[in-house]
């Protein structure tokens, strides 16, 4: 959930750097690749979706004096994800996007992306703590649904471009990420010593 830190701190308590979670960003995706390629026109989510789920990564990943999840193009990076290799989300989103909207319908009266800022985030804790009034009791639990969207969020906040998120290198300019070096003939050995300083990808 969004906490009063720095977007570099919230990106690093997320694990970002961990062994783990960096593999599951560099897992090859060809199929998301070369639907991202083609377009970023909706392959799964309804356009009512696409700006529900626009709305939830904006707000795990908000705008402040640095972009967040909606100049990243996080949706779009979570459509094709959908798409292709993980397909098997679906369901959950489907379930779970019903499932915010009837929390935000049962608090303020209102569908999730009606709502002010403050109040989709009190909708969000709600989800991410299990114990949202208005959640229905099917197969996808709120706290599930919370996790699997906060993932793909960071990852398409992070991802190489060319899956559909960190659109304009969004993601890698917040964390000082300079990019895949190896696309550019890998660091040199001054570099590498610190003579010389590493040039990020969006700059060279």
């Amino acid at each position: 959930m969004v906490h009063p830190i720095t977007r570099r701190d919230f990106l690093l308590q997320s694990a970002v750097y961990s062994g783990a979670l960096w593999a599951a960003l560099n897992v090859p995706r060809p199929h998301a690749l070369a639907a991202a390629a083609e377009s970023s026109k909706p392959l799964v989510l309804t356009p009512t979706e696409w700006k529900a789920v626009e709305a939830i990564t904006a707000r795990i990943i908000p705008t402040d004096d640095e972009p967040g999840a909606h100049e990243a193009g996080v949706v779009n990076f979570i459509d094709k994800a959908l798409a292709h290799e993980d397909k098997a989300l679906q369901p959950v989103y489907k379930a779970g996007l019903v499932g915010v909207d009837a929390v935000a319908q049962r608090r303020f009266k209102k569908t999730f992306v009606a709502l002010g800022a403050s109040e989709q985030d009190e909708v969000l804790v709600a989800l991410e703590s299990g114990k949202a009034a208005g959640w229905s009791k099917g197969p996808v639990g709120s706290a599930d649904f919370f996790a699997a969207v906060r993932a793909h969020t960071v990852f398409g906040f992070l991802c190489d471009p060319v899956y559909g998120g960190n659109r304009d290198y969004a993601g890698w300019k917040v964390t000082g990420y300079p990019g895949r070096q190896h696309h550019r003939g890998g660091y040199s050995k001054q570099q590498m010593l610190g003579t010389e300083p590493i040039v990020p990808v969006w700059k060279a």
